[in-house]
């Protein structure tokens, strides 16, 4: 099993007085933390920058809340991928169902998490970074509203999509952590919509398991041109911000990313202006018609996920497919830049799977409590802890 640190702070950082004292907080490793290299989980990035001068004022926040820093994780490739596998670090075990993937990028904060080594993970969020490794191994996730917590000192993907995020055990830690760094909101006893379209992307066995949840069917919450967009949109507005943000370092060092990374580097620099400007124009439409979807009174219920945690044996076509769908329940939070939660349950096999919450622009605190309270009794804890 690779561990799912990369290192291991002697003595921990931080834990001062505070709401977070006595909190172990696992930093994935694109957060400059002073005086250690931010690796990003790529050997040559790593070799090809300085150790940070500065911590990253979210991570400071959170030691300043008394959390204890115990360590930096381990993460795909400069964040690329959504997985969790990692061909040049390896691949940290998911305790939750160790015959499967762990999830990612953010897959050793998540790790850390589940097997106990601590009680909050840190990561970052693209197209799915904290909310699929949390369903992967069954904790709670929130991707917060984009740009409510400050993303300075965090090697950047795709900035427009980018969000800190963090992985818990318990929806209380969780509740506890959006009282501390969300602003006051409130949901007008809201009405779930569950689109038809994004529960049958689901594997039938992952439905049956989230089938106690309540919510509304909508069949035409989606046009189809405007569903059958939204990954190839997703895809190439993030693809054309990486690109500006890793073109010239990949020509310089020819890193030797693991298979999928490259190509996927490969995809995004070949992207064409074009063909970015009218996914940029398409993004524009997905974003406004999604505002007007989902609001304090309407928040969306889906699947995080289509299915528990692949085989980590699974490649080639399936994995494709998985991926492909994965990326369409997940886009809709990035694309307009929303607040998503994800609590995670079980199949009938006992296997993590996830359903998330979908709110408004500003939501965080009342959504992630709203979406601690629908949670199976005995994994939400909240009580209390508003």
């Amino acid at each position: 099993m690779t561990d799912p640190f990369v290192t291991r702070f002697d003595p921990p950082l931080g834990g001062g007085d505070g709401p977070l004292s006595g909190m172990r907080l696992a930093v994935k490793d694109n957060f400059d933390i002073a005086g250690h290299s931010t690796g990003c989980g790529n050997p040559e990035w790593a070799a090809t920058h300085r150790p940070a001068e500065t911590t990253a004022p979210l991570v400071e926040t959170l030691m300043r809340l008394g959390a204890t820093v115990v360590g930096k994780t381990q993460m795909d490739e400069l964040a690329y991928s959504l997985m969790g596998q990692n061909a040049r670090y390896g691949t940290p075990e998911n305790p939750a169902a160790p015959d499967r993937m762990p999830g990612g990028s953010s897959s050793g904060s998540a790790v850390a998490v589940a097997a106990g080594e601590a009680e909050i993970g840190l990561g970052t969020d693209t197209g799915g970074s904290v909310r699929i490794p949390a369903s992967f191994c069954g904790l709670f996730g929130w991707r917060p509203t984009h740009g409510l917590l400050p993303a300075q000192g965090v090697v950047p993907l795709a900035q427009s999509f980018d969000v800190p995020g963090f992985m818990t055990r318990d929806g209380g830690t969780l509740t506890l952590l959006a009282e501390l760094l969300a602003p006051e909101a409130r949901l007008s006893e809201p009405e779930l919509l569950r689109p038809l379209k994004f529960w049958n992307l689901a594997e039938p066995k992952t439905v049956a398991a989230l089938s106690w949840l309540p919510g509304r069917e909508v069949e035409t919450l989606f046009s189809p041109k405007m569903f059958e967009s939204l990954l190839p949109t997703f895809r190439v507005c993030q693809g054309a911000e990486v690109a500006q943000n890793f073109r010239t370092w990949i020509a310089a060092n020819d890193p030797a990313f693991g298979p999928g990374i490259r190509e996927r580097f490969a995809g995004a620099v070949a992207l064409g202006p074009g063909e970015i400007a009218t996914a940029r124009e398409q993004r524009s439409r997905i974003t406004e018609y999604l505002i007007s979807v989902v609001n304090v009174r309407r928040l969306l219920i889906l699947p995080t996920a289509p299915a528990p945690a692949p085989l980590n044996t699974v490649t080639g076509d399936e994995m494709e497919a998985y991926r492909n769908k994965a990326l369409t329940l997940l886009s809709l939070a990035g694309h307009a830049g929303l607040p998503q939660v994800t609590v995670p349950a079980r199949d009938r096999s006992g296997l993590p799977v996830g359903v998330s919450l979908i709110g408004p622009k500003g939501s965080d605190r009342a959504l992630v409590r709203f979406a601690c309270e629908l949670a199976p009794p005995q994994r939400a804890e909240c009580a209390g802890m508003v």
